[in-house]
């Protein structure tokens, strides 16, 4: 019988791998191509989720989504840290949130590998041709429906799993209190990520409603990006980007 790894291992065989494709990056000269493809995906979730950002409820949640799991930011010090945590982690934490941590590190790690391979792609292509038209091709060259699919199910495990932990009020608790001891240890990083998660997700009352939008928006994305041609492609996905707003 094969035993399952433990949640320690899980998110350091994640971490792992992101470390080893940021190596891989910067020895390929492919930095900047990946920024340029995550700064376009982030463009194009600001304008899907436009109406999410501004409603009342939802905002919190899905600047916590467009921030800490697909945001165009360096995680390189979160990822460091959770990694020396891990094993602690599991030993110190009820095990939902040894397992949304194995969540974050396995989204990250799709995350990367499937945004690496892109930026292969968009490396290759004539720098001149439209945005959206470049991307699309990147994609559909990177193909794995199935790395798609399994990203989204994980976000959406994720969230049903923050919204079950906000409501553990002792848990809730202790994460406050570790605000000072965790700053001691060199890990605010950490701590900002699993705050900012509780308490996006605290006051959104039934997640379901809002994770159940995501799906579908998300879904139908892919489905536009892997099916449709070239040119109905590129128009979508550009009259898309023009709706974005400019970043807070």
């Amino acid at each position: 019988m094969t035993t399952k790894p433990s949640a320690a291992d899980q998110i350091r065989t994640h971490l792992e791998r992101v470390s080893d494709l940021r190596q891989q990056a910067r020895s390929a000269g492919l930095d900047r191509a990946v920024r340029d493809v995550k700064q376009l995906q982030a463009r194009r979730f600001r304008a899907t989720y436009t109406d999410f950002l501004q409603h009342p409820v939802y905002a919190p949640a899905t600047r916590f989504f467009l921030e800490e799991l697909y945001g165009v930011h360096d995680f390189a010090q979160r990822d460091a840290q959770f990694a020396r945590i891990a094993g602690a982690l599991e030993r110190l934490f009820p095990e939902a949130v040894a397992q949304l941590a194995v969540d974050l590190a396995e989204t990250h790690a799709l995350t990367e590998v499937l945004d690496h391979e892109m930026a292969t792609y968009w490396l290759a292509q004539d720098d001149t041709l439209p945005p959206a038209l470049r991307y699309i091709r990147s994609w559909q060259l990177t193909g794995n429906r199935e790395a798609r699919a399994r990203q989204l199910a994980v976000v959406q495990h994720m969230g049903l799993e923050l919204q079950r932990l906000t409501r553990m009020k002792p848990l809730r608790l202790a994460l406050r209190m570790m605000r000072n001891p965790a700053r001691a240890a060199g890990l605010e990083a950490l701590q900002q990520f699993l705050e900012s998660g509780f308490d996006a997700f605290a006051s959104l009352g039934d997640a379901r409603v809002f994770l159940d939008t995501v799906s579908a928006r998300e879904s139908q994305w892919i489905t536009t990006l892997f099916d449709a041609g070239e040119a109905d492609g590129s128009a979508a996905l550009a009259a898309e980007l023009a709706r974005a707003p400019s970043p807070a």
